[in-house]
């Protein structure tokens, strides 16, 4: 029987190991070879695809720390700064979903507090497959339990996200998870080492088995099998992590004590490929060479080999860099907080290798002065991974999709009963979470956007307010991944104009197949190409983001699934904007233009309606951007006003999304408990259509309301208006209040109470 090469069994191909054998002049040992797989896999490395991401714009004048840190940050005005991070835990969560969801919070809030600010609030982009199976129902609670175990517990709040059931998803998951937190500006630090003779200090949890080739095994390989539950994933479930939010919570004060006492040269977290990573990555930033004693780590455990400590993922750690005169101070600080603080490491000055030239060096040692167990380039681990321009093919059948439009035929079509199966209300989710804590939650889960007051510890006083969303379509994308990105971010722009935000940076997390799949490589640079037009025209800096690619089992890849975080500002938040509660007698008003230009005015393809109907082909509405941000700064002008405590006009503000005026529609009246009627409609393809750009406003003066759009070059009309005990859409939908309200508010629980 063939034995496999080691390297190929590390998830190294042939000419990666001969790359390595040319950086270092020689073959690797096992412990460099280790190294080098798990800073070289997919999931570290992105090696199928910066090529790519290199044509995001990533400058603004706001944007004080761009992609390549471990989070973005912007400056919000009044001194504050705010960072902001989003990461997948796919492959984790699918294999234990508890343990996977949990680790992905606990390494996105390390992601936020190793730049020096306080996390202050999570997000949760979800995806399963259909709720009618066992295993996706176990999959959905378990998740949802290890994010509100974790975030609860360590005292972050979850304020928002997505929900999405497809069968798409039914052997994949995704589990992705947004953190943004503050800071004053001059607490801003970043992951770097330097200082020769300074030392590397480990904080926090020891370290174990827990993770091991967590980042390789499991984010850089797809699922074997086609139920998810094969014997050979169920193999990789030791490479799951293990948190612990109690030790998170004492490493956050810790750390930020730290900082605020200027006791830190740099500092990383260490997520995945643990001590190597952060190692590696902080020598790497600073031009510096490293020494790391294997034998100086805290274990959980006794026997551990030089390569599992060096690769282990345990959770709740950090790599500090501070001067030696420091060390009393830290170490008695971390005490105090019951944080264990050990040094592992110290930086050493970068040293000639055969051809002269000065390299910082990462040598693993048996001892601080012992032997050298390893001894690479840092910058070969963290910077000069292989950059691979894999093919990419557009998938043949493409016009012949674009051709089937779908088309809505009353005659044919119930679509009271269309609309009811849309009414799916996300709160069984987010009761699982403390959306509260901080007291900063002004508008939490359910709504467009969530919206915080910026304040906290240590953070200097302020009015300002930031808002955040999450925004996906994997329906828009796979049919033209590059319009359907650009629809995302436009989604994400006009979820922050209805609580008032201006958008000022994005994040992504872009969820792919297999990247060796050349359709796979196509929609992905299709998708990092709408992204940067619409961020371009939008004058949005993307500031981070995460690949996770690999998302298929037994073959099948997942649809595009670009997930896009979007972060706004508020210059005043003295009061809470208008949301969705309107009254009795208010006009309902169309704000933006009605219909969709140069195609068919209210097209229907990738929407929710025409995929509920398993209609497949079409296209996704055009993106204008010029459209999209002169509706969404006249809404966000007009809930701004009131957000600074002035009177207004405006009751309700949604915007017309995922199910088109239909839904929006019906959720406000559900949510607000008021019938509403429209009056007749353009075409019956408006009650479903999601061109972007529009929103429904109810006000108690729409002369005024229609005037002020009209000033600002919008386009706006009433529609309809508020009162009765019914939900009145043209002549299509005719629905009583209490059918809506309850169908809204008991849909998900009935499905999750499903055998």
């Amino acid at each position: 029987m063939d034995i496999e090469p080691l390297h190929r069994a590390l998830g190294l191909v042939d000419d990666e190991l001969a790359r390595i054998e040319t950086v270092l002049g020689r073959e690797p040992n096992t412990l460099e070879l280790a190294l080098y797989a798990v800073m070289w896999s997919e999931h570290c490395s992105y090696k199928s695809s910066r090529l790519h991401l290199r044509r995001l714009p990533t400058t603004g004048p706001q944007v004080l720390v761009g992609p390549g840190e471990n989070a973005g940050v912007i400056d919000a005005g009044d001194g504050i700064a705010v960072a902001i991070r989003i990461e997948s835990h796919n492959h984790p969560s699918a294999i234990e979903p508890y343990q996977g969801a949990a680790t992905g919070v606990g390494g996105i809030l390390r992601d936020v507090f190793t730049m020096g600010a306080r996390p202050l609030a999570l997000m949760d982009p979800l995806f399963f497959g259909d709720l009618d199976d066992a295993r996706q129902r176990w999959l959905m609670e378990g998740v949802v339990s290890g994010i509100s175990g974790y975030g609860n517990s360590v005292g972050v709040p979850t304020i928002g996200g997505e929900l999405t059931f497809d069968a798409d998803y039914a052997q994949n998951p995704l589990v992705n998870v947004l953190c943004a937190g503050a800071m004053p500006v001059e607490r801003l630090v970043l992951g770097v080492a330097s200082g020769e003779g300074n030392l590397a200090v480990l904080l926090g949890s020891t370290t174990g088995r827990d993770g091991i080739g967590g980042v390789s095994v499991l984010a850089s390989a797809g699922f074997a099998g086609v139920d998810g539950a094969t014997s050979r994933d169920d193999a990789k479930r030791p490479s799951v992590q293990v948190g612990d939010p109690y030790e998170e919570k004492r490493l956050i004060e810790a750390c930020l004590a730290l900082l605020d006492q200027k006791l830190v040269v740099g500092i990383q977290d260490l997520g995945g490929a643990g001590l190597v990573c952060a190692t590696s990555e902080t020598a790497a930033r600073g031009g510096v060479g490293m020494d790391v004693d294997v034998n100086a780590v805290p274990l959980r455990e006794a026997g551990l080999e030089p390569y599992e400590v060096m690769t282990s993922e345990s959770q709740e750690r950090m790599l500090a860099i501070i001067t030696p005169e420091n060390w009393p101070a830290v170490a008695a600080l971390c005490a105090t907080w019951e944080v264990r603080a050990t040094v592992v490491g110290r930086v050493v000055a970068p040293e000639p290798d055969e051809s002269g030239r000065p390299v910082g060096w990462l040598r693993v040692r048996d001892g601080f002065d012992g032997p050298v167990l390893a001894r690479v380039p840092a910058a070969s681990l963290a910077d000069d991974a292989p950059l691979y321009d894999r093919p990419r093919e557009r998938p043949g059948d493409l016009d012949a999709r674009w051709a089937d439009e779908p088309v809505l035929d009353v005659s044919t079509t119930d679509v009271a009963r269309d609309l009811r199966a849309m009414l799916v209300d996300p709160a069984w989710v987010y009761r699982q979470y403390d959306s509260q804590l901080f007291l900063n939650t002004v508008v939490g889960p359910g709504r467009d956007a969530a919206l915080l007051r910026l304040a906290g510890p240590g953070l200097p006083a302020s009015e300002r307010g930031i808002a955040l969303t999450t925004d996906s379509n994997p329906h828009w994308c796979a049919l033209d991944p590059r319009r359907g990105t650009a629809l995302t971010v436009a989604e994400g722009v006009a979820n922050l104009a209805c609580v008032g935000a201006r958008p000022v940076a994005v994040v992504n997390c872009l969820n792919f197949g297999n990247p060796e799949h050349p359709e796979v490589m196509w929609q992905l640079s299709e998708s990092i190409d709408g992204m940067s037009e619409a961020c371009r025209d939008l004058a949005l800096p993307v500031v981070g983001g995460n690949v996770s690619l690999y998302n298929e089992s037994g073959g099948r890849d997942i649809d595009p699934t670009p997930v896009v975080g979007v972060l706004g500002v508020v210059d005043h938040l003295v009061a809470p904007p208008p949301g969705w509660s309107w009254n009795d007698g208010d006009a309902l008003v169309l704000v933006g233009e009605r219909r969709a230009e140069g195609e068919d005015p209210f097209p229907l393809g990738g929407s929710r309606w025409a995929v509920g109907h398993g209609y497949l082909g079409g296209r996704p509405p055009a993106f204008d951007a010029s459209r999209v941000a002169r509706a969404a700064s006249f809404v966000a002008g007009e809930v701004a006003v009131v957000l600074a405590g002035a009177m207004s006009d405006v009751t309700a503000v949604h915007d017309v999304a995922g199910g088109g005026l239909a839904l929006a529609v019906a959720e406000m009246a559900a949510s607000t408990g008021r019938g509403v009627r429209v009056a007749a409609l353009a075409a019956p393809g408006e009650l479903f259509s999601e061109v972007a750009g529009r929103y429904v406003l109810a006000t108690s003066d729409s002369a005024a309301l229609i005037a002020r759009a009209a000033a600002a070059g919008v386009a706006a009309e009433v529609v309809g208006v508020v009162g009765g005990s019914r939900v009145v859409l043209g002549d299509l939908v005719d629905l009583a209040l209490d059918d809506v309200v309850r169908t809204r508010r008991g849909s998900l629980e009935r499905a999750l109470r499903a055998s």
